[in-house]
């Protein structure tokens, strides 16, 4: 028998995460049955939907999310003992896993699949520019946006792990971007280190004056993954036949209740902008693509990462007992570019 651990949700969030609304669970695993494979976790992905997601949840339910691990024991050929895969079993160090099994989860895409061939990148990227986070700023911003040689583009949320490579996905189709991130030393690094043009410190500047100066005749294409007034901001500043993509919120993460309308911060008003410059806007989760069409993005991400005109920051966290840390700086703004736990 194997002995595995799993972080459970056992109390609904309130605001930020708190240690005790998590329970480590010890049990026993039961042995294979034809078909399964055991896999043992080696990178843990930390996400902003696994705070976002959770007022959808029923309590107790175990951390959802994605993880790479390898196959340690094996009762289906596709999947002999030593291959890696990324999967949707979440904070846990051993799973069970059928990969012929239908769908548990209906709000991800949470079926097995092979690790993607890196070409010695790092695997942990599994769960970073070549998974999840790759698939979103990939088809988000390529499938929305259809961004143009020559157009601006702003980003915010930009040194988080879909805003960051966004970010630099612009650059490489020959596009002026804009980023805004929540610490100097983000906006920084931003500039020095992920080739964007122009950066802000959201916290500290008027955005519309800010923007004025940098683009003035207006914005082509936005990624939005922060909403709230910041947005609002930005996108009274879009050109004609502008196009944004909303693909997160973390202006409401610190809400009670992130879903309930009434308790919602209020941000200005956009109606008078949106029509006038035809402004098209489109919300965008990862699990709109067909998995069929993942590969497109884990080729061109992985060449690119290869050939140096992507850069993949990564924020590691040592230790299968600190996912409740990595996940609550995340949520703080504490990383730089993909949240990963090291098991």
């Amino acid at each position: 028998m194997v002995k595995a651990r799993k972080f459970v949700v056992k109390k609904a969030f309130k605001g930020t995460p708190k240690r005790d609304d998590f329970e480590i669970v010890e049990y026993e695993l039961p042995p294979l049955k034809d078909g399964e494979i055991l896999t043992k976790a080696v990178w843990i992905s930390v996400d902003p939907s696994q705070y976002a997601s959770a007022p959808l949840m029923v309590v107790p339910y175990d951390q959802f999310g994605y993880q790479v691990g390898v196959v340690v024991e094996s009762k289906n050929l596709e999947y002999p003992i030593g291959t890696k895969v990324v999967s949707f079993e979440g904070w846990c160090d051993y799973a069970i896993v059928n990969p012929n099994a239908p769908s548990r989860h209906k709000f991800y895409y949470d079926s097995i699949y092979k690790l993607p061939d890196l070409q010695g990148l790092p695997e942990s990227l599994g769960v970073g520019a070549v998974g999840m986070p790759g698939v979103t700023a990939y088809f988000g911003f390529l499938d929305i946006c259809q961004p143009k040689a020559g157009e601006t583009v702003v980003v915010t949320g930009a040194a988080g792990a879909v805003g960051s490579l966004v970010g630099q996905i612009a650059k490489i189709k020959g596009c002026k971007v804009i980023g805004f991130a929540g610490t100097d030393e983000k906006v920084k690094r931003l500039e020095t280190e992920l080739g964007f043009d122009k950066a802000f410190n959201y916290k500290t500047v008027d955005v519309i004056k800010a923007l004025k100066g940098v683009a003035p005749d207006g914005i082509d294409c936005y990624f939005d993954n922060v909403g709230g007034e910041l947005s609002s901001a930005i996108m009274s500043q879009m050109r004609v036949h502008g196009r944004v993509t909303v693909c997160g919120s973390m202006s409401a993460f610190k809400e009670d209740s992130l879903f309930d309308y009434s308790n919602l911060p209020k941000a200005t008003i956009l109606q008078p902008f949106l029509p006038l410059n035809a402004v098209t806007i489109e919300g965008f989760v990862y699990t709109s693509v067909e998995f069929s069409r993942w590969h497109e993005a884990f080729d061109a991400l992985t060449k690119w990462i290869k050939s140096g005109q992507l850069k993949a920051p990564e924020h590691v966290t040592e230790g299968f007992d600190h996912l409740y840390d990595a996940l609550v700086g995340m949520l703080a703004g504490d990383n730089y570019g993909k949240a990963v736990v090291k098991v």
